[in-house]
C-alpha cells in the first residue's frame, strides 16, 4: 500500500500533469521532473529561456513558484492557473533565486506562546 507522502506526490505529479499539458497547449517549453528531494515539479520556461520550476502545495492547493504573493495561484481552476503562469513566463520570472514556499512553525508556536 502507498504512504500518504507516495499518495500525495502522486496527487501533486497529476496536477502538474494536467498544467503541463494546458501550457504546451498554448505552446510554452515545460519539463516535468523530480527536484533533490524528490518533489515533483515543473519547469517553464520564460522570454528569456530561463526555466524556474513550479510547484504544488497541497495544503492551500496553489501553484507556487516563488515565495512573493504574485507567484502563486489556485490548482482549483486549473485555465485560470495556466493563463496566470503563461503571462508571468511571457513577461519572464523574477530575476534573483527562486524563493520558496514554507511554513515556519516556530514562529506560530512562538506567536501561541505569546
Amino acid at each position: 500500500m502507498d504512504t500518504i507522502r507516495e499518495q500525495q506526490r502522486a496527487y501533486q505529479q497529476e496536477l502538474l500533469t494536467d498544467l503541463q499539458d494546458m501550457l504546451r497547449a498554448r505552446e510554452m517549453t515545460t519539463v516535468l521532473i523530480a527536484d533533490q528531494y524528490g518533489r515533483p515539479a515543473l519547469e517553464v520556461m520564460d522570454s528569456q529561456c530561463r526555466m524556474p520550476r513550479v510547484f504544488v502545495h497541497l495544503a492551500f492547493l496553489w501553484f507556487y513558484w516563488g515565495d512573493e504573493r504574485d507567484e502563486r495561484v489556485s490548482c482549483l481552476r486549473l485555465p485560470a492557473a495556466a493563463d496566470r503562469i503563461e503571462a508571468s513566463a511571457r513577461e519572464g520570472w523574477r530575476e534573483g533565486e527562486q524563493g520558496e514556499l514554507g511554513i515556519d512553525l516556530t514562529k506560530i508556536l512562538d506567536a501561541h506562546r505569546s
